[in-house]
């Protein structure tokens, strides 16, 4: 199998199809960290019935991801560069945009989680140290070690700044320990699971008494639908697997390897966002899941013996996630630098063949997050606006290439009928961010995901990712800005060769 060739170094191609499931597992840790208030405004069915139809609506969308995975098997970066490839024809900025608020919906995972696990790990093992500000909502519990003028630091936010270094360490030094990690992790992961989705019905905890559906509450804008939708907009970006799609470069068999584990994972993501909400409410009560007590709700489900174990489980699944966001946030900004979109010094991989400045950026800004902003809940829905648009941009490229460039070889190529699909998916999609965005202050009780400042927030990632492209191509690459790029219908003699090996037969 041929290798992608990049500068001087290389994306090495050491991954199979089961090493990007491992590395979709990082979405549970991301459902987890939202259920709570799912449950809250939607109800224990209610809740099942939303994540289920976004999971739903993503298995599609992770089939048009296939194709253009097989597509492009020399290109790092996942769905922004379909979309800077779909759209540059008409446009050079969707690629900077869809780049940026892709990372951005990533990026911002490091610090939220690693907030949560600290939240949890203080929670369980060191009560009596200072709090500071609540993440989770911006409001003060204590005033912590010390205060940076916005945030009171407590033992949490320390414990999140020290598990970010580690993730860096553990990407930084090479993809192959980054995925050990999550195989380790993942494992671990698979106990909690079980007790979150089947034992509830095995050890007789289940009440359907404890499930509610509050969608038909009387009072809700637009008839239950307005706040359904926004939850659609913000499930998106955890219940999306198409952080395999990243990889292809580094899959030995690109075309099978990204396949396979795009669409392990999207049913295996379909399973467990129906599941736990129905098994984990069901057996222990919507107040346990409202509150994200998941130690106290292992305790209720298996006793409280074996309570340190379970905060060591509950916190590696959380890892795992804050593993995955490093990795696949660092390719979209390595493969769209790569691509003339943004600063050079994005693009270079590191010694382990890695990018590493992509991942040292990852790391910095969200320790700078932890240290100075109040509520995550409110960035991370931010955030959202430019990661749905960048799904938006993507689903749309399928259908501009299919036209623009017919002819162009693909490993994996769908039916004619995917091309009317993947016009319904970019209609509702856009659906699902006019909405989100005009109306994210209404989930979570209205009283955790912001509104004006949050929305300020998510479009100035998207403005400076433009002045960003602005100086690559003026500054750093001495160039009048072109607004439209010339486009080639096939693939140059050495993408040719790589894609024929990859259609040819193992």
């Amino acid at each position: 199998m041929a290798e992608a060739v990049v500068e001087e170094r290389q994306l090495l191609k050491t991954l199979r199809w089961y090493d990007g499931f491992v590395i979709c597992l990082a979405n549970p840790g991301f459902m987890l960290g939202s259920l709570g208030w799912t449950v809250l405004d939607l109800g224990g069915w209610g809740a099942a019935l939303i994540w289920g139809l976004t999971a739903l609506i993503i298995i599609p969308v992770t089939v048009l991801y296939s194709e253009l995975a097989a597509m492009f098997p020399h290109k790092s970066g996942g769905i922004s560069i379909y979309a800077n490839e779909g759209w540059r024809k008409y446009t050079t900025l969707i690629g900077p945009i869809a780049t940026f608020g892709y990372w951005i919906g990533w990026s911002v995972v490091l610090s939220y989680l690693g907030l949560f696990v600290g939240y949890i790990a203080q929670t369980a093992w060191f009560p009596g140290e200072p709090y500071g500000t609540y993440a989770f909502g911006g409001a003060v519990t204590d005033h912590g070690y010390f205060s940076t003028g916005s945030v009171y630091i407590g033992l949490q936010h320390l414990i999140a700044i020290g598990l970010i270094l580690c993730v860096w360490l553990f990407n930084f030094f090479g993809t192959r320990i980054a995925v050990s990690f999550n195989y380790i992790s993942g494992a671990l992961l698979m106990i909690p699971l079980f007790c979150f989705t089947l034992l509830p019905f095995i050890n007789g905890d289940f009440d359907t008494a404890n499930l509610t559906y509050k969608l038909n509450d009387p009072g809700l804008a637009w008839g239950g639908l307005q706040i359904a939708l926004v939850w659609i907009w913000i499930m998106i970006w955890s219940t999306a697997p198409e952080a395999a799609a990243t990889f292809a470069p580094e899959y030995k068999d690109t075309g099978r390897d990204t396949r396979k584990a795009l669409m392990t994972s999207a049913l295996f993501i379909l399973f467990v966002n129906t599941m736990v909400p129905i098994a984990l409410t069901g057996g222990v009560g919507p107040e346990t899941v409202e509150a994200f007590n998941y130690v106290g709700a292992l305790d209720q489900l298996v006793g409280p013996d074996l309570t340190n174990f379970f905060v060591i489980v509950i916190c590696a699944s959380f890892v795992i996630s804050m593993n995955t966001a490093t990795a696949d946030g660092s390719r979209a900004l390595y493969g769209i630098s790569k691509d003339g979109l943004t600063v050079k010094q994005l693009g270079r991989l590191n010694r382990w063949n890695v990018p590493g400045n992509a991942m040292s950026v990852d790391m910095v800004i969200n320790i700078l997050f932890v240290l100075f902003v109040g509520n995550l809940f409110g960035i991370l829905v931010a955030s959202n606006i430019g990661y749905v648009f960048a799904n938006i941009c993507a689903i749309s490229a399928f259908i501009l290439l299919r036209r623009d460039r017919p002819g162009w070889p693909r490993p994996i190529k769908l039916r004619s009928y995917w091309v009317p699909m993947a016009y319904v998916l970019t209609a509702a999609f856009i659906l699902f961010e006019v909405v989100g965005v005009g109306w994210l202050q209404v989930a979570g009780g209205g009283a955790v995901y912001g509104g004006t400042k949050e929305r300020v927030i998510g479009f100035g990632v998207l403005v400076i990712s433009l002045l960003l492209f602005l100086f690559r191509r003026m500054v750093q690459d001495k160039e009048s800005p072109h607004w439209r790029e010339e486009t080639p219908t096939m693939p140059d003699e050495d993408v040719a060769a790589l894609l024929e090996q990859e259609m040819t037969p193992a």
